[in-house]
């Protein structure tokens, strides 16, 4: 091991676990000790991470509290340390641990939450894609219809919540009082999405949710068809699917067609 290695295998090791075989690599002085000074990075390094979970978790933050946020933040770093060499990425696995910690388990919603506003952060973050338009649409001849399939918008996100955390989010970002956490009999589907810079979200009837997980499937628009009968009667199945795509595209959802045999 290199010199330099050492070194900061050690720095790292102090910031990460308090390890204090950094003591002896560092002079102090009759203003600063080594302790202090070392403590000035241990804190530092904490703030800063705490301070990627607000980017990422904003309304979350607001809605816990600064001291319960903070407790959150260290709690969870102490589980899952930053491992990407950009900050952007530390959080990745809160919705998890705010689901399986000690802690917050009594607490789902504030789990789903998370869950809701990472999906946000991944929708603001995807790729920019060119999307379909309505003169896309229209310009397939109908034997090209059941092979055609469709490609979802990088930034399209679907998840299911069984808490209201939709409104309480709205409420929140809004500086209104948020409801009280309240748990429906089923998990509501939800889709999250990017058009243009702004993110969008809507829940979703049980067989649109369905329809957008076949389109993710990469199946062809007949299996849509045929899957959404289970929901609607089947001589207006075609008008009620080819309505919805018409939906996905106003919405910027769909970022490419590609026809069916002809």
């Amino acid at each position: 091991m290199s010199p330099l290695y050492g070194l900061q295998a050690d720095f790292q090791s102090f910031l990460l676990r308090g390890d204090e075989r950094m003591l002896d690599r560092v002079v102090g002085s009759a203003k600063v000790s080594v302790p202090r000074r070392l403590a000035i990075y241990y804190d530092a390094y904490r703030v800063r991470l705490i301070e990627a979970l607000d980017s990422n978790y904003p309304v979350l933050h607001a809605w816990m509290g600064d001291d319960e946020f903070e407790k959150l933040g260290l709690a969870y770093l102490e589980t899952h340390p930053s491992t990407h060499f950009s900050i952007r990425y530390f959080g990745h696995r809160l919705s998890e641990y705010l689901a399986s910690a000690e802690t917050y388990r009594d607490k789902p919603y504030l789990g789903q939450m998370a869950a809701l506003e990472w999906a946000m952060s991944e929708a603001f973050d995807a790729p920019d894609s060119p999307v379909a338009n309505l003169d896309n649409m229209a310009s397939l001849p109908p034997e090209a219809w059941p092979e055609m399939r469709l490609a979802l918008h990088a930034s399209v996100r679907r998840l299911d919540l069984r808490w209201n955390v939709p409104a309480i989010w709205k409420a929140v970002q809004e500086e209104q009082a948020p409801e009280e956490p309240r748990a429906g009999a089923w998990p509501q589907p939800w889709l999250v999405w990017r058009q243009d810079l702004k993110i969008f979200f809507r829940s979703l009837s049980v067989d649109e949710a369905w329809a957008i997980d076949t389109v993710r499937a990469s199946e062809p628009f007949a299996s849509i068809c045929e899957g959404l009968v289970e929901w609607i009667d089947a001589q207006n199945v075609a008008l009620h699917a080819a309505a919805l795509l018409k939906r996905w595209i106003t919405d910027g959802m769909i970022a490419n067609i590609a026809p069916g045999n002809q």
